[in-house]
């Protein structure tokens, strides 16, 4: 198994569940990632929400990908630090991807309160019934 397999993973099913600490409470949500390549997982919110301010406070995170199936399906597990990304032709490619950001406030790619980040080092790994009670067999991919 290779990181191109996870990105694939990724992009094919790309509801995500995110967990991050809210002091020593977890915090999950699912998110809609924007895109996977091999340079990480992108994803976007808004600097207001509580979901950025828990991870300016605390980068680490796992991700949660499901893909459903027989048995149970396929998750796809993947833990790292998040990076801010600030590159604006990545915030102009989301404006033009999305442009729905600009019916909820967002003013266009520089608006400061649009906020784009990405998982770019890690470790991720599959789940399938496969590794039920040995999940910690499961092959890992460090990216």
């Amino acid at each position: 198994m290779d990181f191109s397999e996870c990105v694939k993973f990724a992009n094919e099913n790309p509801l995500t569940y995110i967990a991050t600490m809210d002091g020593d409470q977890p915090r999950v949500r699912a998110f809609a990632m924007w895109f996977a390549d091999e340079t990480g997982f992108y994803y976007h919110t808004g600097i207001g929400k509580s979901v950025w301010k828990q991870l300016t406070k605390n980068a680490k995170v796992e991700l949660c990908f499901y893909s459903p199936g027989d048995n149970a399906g396929t998750m796809m597990r993947v833990s790292g630090l998040i990076e801010p990304v600030s590159d604006i032709t990545l915030r102009k490619r989301l404006i033009e991807e999305r442009p729905w950001l600009l019916e909820i406030g967002i003013t266009g790619a520089a608006d400061p309160k649009l906020v784009i980040f990405r998982v770019a080092h890690g470790e991720a790994y599959f789940w399938t019934m496969e590794y039920n009670n040995r999940e910690a067999e499961a092959p890992r991919v460090t990216f």
